[in-house]
């Protein structure tokens, strides 16, 4: 299936944060929180201005961001779990 965000809205996979184990301890998956970095996947063609222009985006596909906790909306797409938010929802390009 193939995905087009529209607006600002960017498509986002999440990043697996690496694993450190401290003392020997085992988190369950279920008690580990999901990581807040992604890779863009894509992006859409930029919000609407008054005078009928588009503004370009600030990310680009394939730029490494980070995210709030609670942003964006899950997707699955082709058995993947992706996000799809705001441009506004990023806090930031990881470089």
């Amino acid at each position: 299936m193939a995905f087009r965000p529209l607006n600002d809205n960017v498509l986002i996979r999440r990043l697996e944060a690496d694993e450190e184990q401290q003392g020997g301890i085992i988190i369950p998956d279920t008690a580990k929180e999901k990581p807040q970095e992604g890779q863009v996947l894509a992006v859409g063609p930029g919000r609407r201005q008054e005078d009928g222009s588009r503004r370009q985006l600030g990310v680009t596909v394939d730029n490494k961001v980070l995210f709030g906790k609670y942003a964006g909306t899950e997707i699955t797409i082709d058995g993947e779990e992706l996000l799809v938010m705001r441009e506004t929802d990023l806090l930031g390009i990881v470089e």
